[in-house]
């Protein structure tokens, strides 16, 4: 089991910059896939980017490659989202989840657990 718990979100200008942080419970947070996912208002869920249990491989969607990074720090339980460049397209609720899977997957569905998400506006 593990319990995940995001900050960081906040209310920034287009062209600004922002970390998200997420902090993971669990003495086997090493071991999951990690990825953060992201909902605007009426749209779906969708993926943004993950990351291995070892930080070797990365995953991103088209829409924030090359402007986010993602990476983790398996001694402090902790996966983070650098998010650059941001536009007001990238509002949205953004949600961290783990997955207990060995391949990255993009579909919400594979992914075990999720935080309860934090809001990151994007202003024009």
């Amino acid at each position: 089991q593990v319990q995940l718990v995001e900050s960081g979100g906040g209310l920034v200008q287009a062209g600004g910059s922002l970390r998200l942080s997420c902090a993971a419970s669990g003495r086997t947070f090493w071991s999951y896939i990690m990825g953060w996912f992201r909902q605007a208002p009426g749209k779906e869920r969708e993926f943004v980017t993950a990351i291995s249990w070892s930080g070797g491989s990365t995953h991103y969607a088209d829409s924030v490659k090359g402007r986010f990074t993602i990476s983790r720090d398996n001694a402090k339980n902790m996966v983070y989202l650098q998010m650059n460049s941001l536009k007001p397209e990238d509002t949205a609720v953004y949600y961290c989840a783990a997955d207990q899977s060995t391949i990255i997957a993009r579909a919400s569905a594979s992914y075990d657990f999720w935080g309860q998400g934090t809001q990151v506006t994007v202003s024009s």
